[in-house]
């Protein structure tokens, strides 16, 4: 299955370079190993997509509820996912 996420400029180049092979995400949405993500660059400041995307293979998928990026009430209703990409 192929599944889009927004990915911020400053992640979405570490991603292309290689250095990034993960993704944490709050797991509002299930994925699976095999999938395939389309991570679509979103630029925060103008609020719009900049045509540039990326497809990564799903490796594993570790899910955890011990991270502050997001509310608490989300956290606690969803949890995390950790992507390993390929």
């Amino acid at each position: 299955m192929k599944i889009q996420k927004k990915v911020w400029p400053e992640y979405f180049e570490k991603i292309i370079s290689g250095d990034k092979t993960f993704e944490v995400r709050l797991a509002d949405w299930e994925c699976k190993e095999g999938d395939i993500l389309v991570l679509e660059e979103w630029d925060p400041k103008t609020k719009d997509y900049t045509r540039r995307k990326i497809e990564k293979k799903v490796a594993c998928i570790a899910k955890t509820k011990d991270c502050q990026f997001w509310s608490k009430e989300d956290i606690e209703k969803h949890g995390f996912q950790i992507i390993g990409i390929k």
